[in-house]
Protein backbone atom coordinates (compact mmCIF):
# COMPACT_ATOMS: atom_id res chain seq x y z
CA UNK A 1 0.00 0.00 0.00
CA UNK A 2 2.79 2.63 0.64
CA UNK A 3 4.29 1.90 -3.01
CA UNK A 4 0.74 2.87 -4.46
CA UNK A 5 0.41 6.14 -2.09
CA UNK A 6 3.91 6.60 -2.97
CA UNK A 7 3.45 6.49 -6.77
CA UNK A 8 0.33 8.78 -6.60
CA UNK A 9 2.38 11.29 -4.63
CA UNK A 10 5.69 11.24 -7.05
CA UNK A 11 3.01 11.24 -9.88
CA UNK A 12 1.25 14.17 -8.36
CA UNK A 13 4.61 16.12 -7.50
CA UNK A 14 5.72 15.58 -11.16
CA UNK A 15 2.51 16.67 -12.81
CA UNK A 16 2.84 19.80 -10.72
CA UNK A 17 6.11 20.24 -11.31
CA UNK A 18 5.15 19.93 -15.52
CA UNK A 19 2.75 22.62 -15.06
CA UNK A 20 4.85 24.46 -13.21
CA UNK A 21 7.78 24.45 -16.26
CA UNK A 22 4.70 24.69 -19.03
CA UNK A 23 3.59 28.14 -17.31
CA UNK A 24 6.60 29.41 -16.80
CA UNK A 25 7.37 28.35 -20.84
CA UNK A 26 3.74 30.01 -21.77
CA UNK A 27 4.81 32.87 -19.62
CA UNK A 28 8.37 33.41 -21.26
CA UNK A 29 6.81 32.90 -24.62
CA UNK A 30 4.66 35.59 -23.70
CA UNK A 31 7.16 38.52 -22.33
CA UNK A 32 9.26 37.84 -25.64
CA UNK A 33 6.52 38.29 -28.09
CA UNK A 34 5.77 41.49 -26.32
CA UNK A 35 8.88 42.71 -26.29
CA UNK A 36 9.50 42.10 -29.88
CA UNK A 37 6.59 43.58 -30.49
CA UNK A 38 7.58 46.89 -28.79
CA UNK A 39 10.97 47.09 -30.30
CA UNK A 40 9.45 46.52 -33.79
CA UNK A 41 6.32 48.69 -34.03
CA UNK A 42 8.21 52.14 -33.10
CA UNK A 43 9.86 51.73 -36.65
CA UNK A 44 6.93 50.58 -38.48
CA UNK A 45 4.83 53.74 -36.95
CA UNK A 46 7.71 56.21 -37.66
CA UNK A 47 7.45 55.02 -40.88
CA UNK A 48 3.83 55.06 -40.78
CA UNK A 49 4.28 58.62 -39.28
CA UNK A 50 5.96 59.23 -42.08
CA UNK A 51 3.96 58.43 -44.52
CA UNK A 52 1.15 60.82 -43.00
CA UNK A 53 3.20 63.56 -42.86
CA UNK A 54 4.16 63.44 -46.34
CA UNK A 55 0.26 63.16 -47.49
CA UNK A 56 -0.75 66.11 -45.11
CA UNK A 57 1.92 68.53 -47.16
CA UNK A 58 1.20 66.99 -50.46
CA UNK A 59 -2.51 67.67 -49.78
CA UNK A 60 -2.03 71.11 -48.24
CA UNK A 61 -0.24 72.03 -51.75
CA UNK A 62 -2.81 70.55 -53.78
CA UNK A 63 -5.44 72.66 -51.83
CA UNK A 64 -3.21 75.56 -52.52
CA UNK A 65 -2.66 75.20 -55.73
CA UNK A 66 -6.87 74.76 -55.98
CA UNK A 67 -7.49 77.75 -54.20
CA UNK A 68 -4.55 79.81 -56.35
CA UNK A 69 -6.45 78.60 -59.70
CA UNK A 70 -10.10 79.49 -58.47
CA UNK A 71 -9.76 82.52 -56.51
CA UNK A 72 -6.64 83.72 -57.31
CA UNK A 73 -2.84 84.22 -56.04
CA UNK A 74 -3.92 86.79 -53.20
CA UNK A 75 -7.08 85.78 -52.47
CA UNK A 76 -8.43 85.12 -48.84
CA UNK A 77 -9.07 81.36 -49.81
CA UNK A 78 -5.06 81.14 -50.92
CA UNK A 79 -4.32 83.09 -48.05
CA UNK A 80 -5.73 80.36 -45.82
CA UNK A 81 -4.01 77.61 -47.66
CA UNK A 82 -1.11 78.81 -47.27
CA UNK A 83 -1.55 78.81 -43.63
CA UNK A 84 -2.26 75.50 -43.49
CA UNK A 85 0.38 74.44 -45.75
CA UNK A 86 2.85 75.96 -42.98
CA UNK A 87 0.97 74.06 -40.46
CA UNK A 88 1.23 71.36 -42.00
CA UNK A 89 5.40 71.56 -42.66
CA UNK A 90 5.64 72.90 -39.29
CA UNK A 91 4.14 69.80 -37.97
CA UNK A 92 6.88 67.54 -39.67
CA UNK A 93 9.26 69.46 -38.43
CA UNK A 94 8.14 69.51 -34.83
CA UNK A 95 7.45 65.88 -35.04
CA UNK A 96 10.19 64.74 -37.05
CA UNK A 97 13.03 67.23 -37.69
CA UNK A 98 11.78 67.30 -41.81
CA UNK A 99 9.63 67.84 -44.31
CA UNK A 100 8.33 67.09 -47.61
CA UNK A 101 8.70 69.65 -50.50
CA UNK A 102 6.69 68.74 -53.12
CA UNK A 103 7.71 70.28 -55.91
CA UNK A 104 11.51 68.57 -55.90
CA UNK A 105 9.70 65.49 -54.34
CA UNK A 106 12.36 65.05 -51.33
CA UNK A 107 12.40 65.55 -47.69
CA UNK A 108 14.56 68.43 -46.19
CA UNK A 109 16.34 68.13 -43.20
CA UNK A 110 16.94 71.66 -42.53
CA UNK A 111 13.76 74.42 -41.48
CA UNK A 112 14.80 75.82 -44.98
CA UNK A 113 11.03 76.43 -46.18
CA UNK A 114 9.77 79.14 -48.24
CA UNK A 115 6.76 80.76 -47.13
CA UNK A 116 5.92 82.17 -50.38
CA UNK A 117 6.94 80.14 -52.93
CA UNK A 118 3.76 79.75 -54.55
CA UNK A 119 3.75 83.35 -55.07
CA UNK A 120 6.50 82.37 -58.43
CA UNK A 121 4.95 79.87 -59.80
Amino acid sequence: MKNTHERITLASERSASERSASGRSLLTAAVLAAAAFFLLAPSHLQAEDIDRCQRRVQHAEHELHEAIEHHGRHSRQANHERGELHAARERCWRERRRWWDEHEHRWHTERDWDEHDHDRD
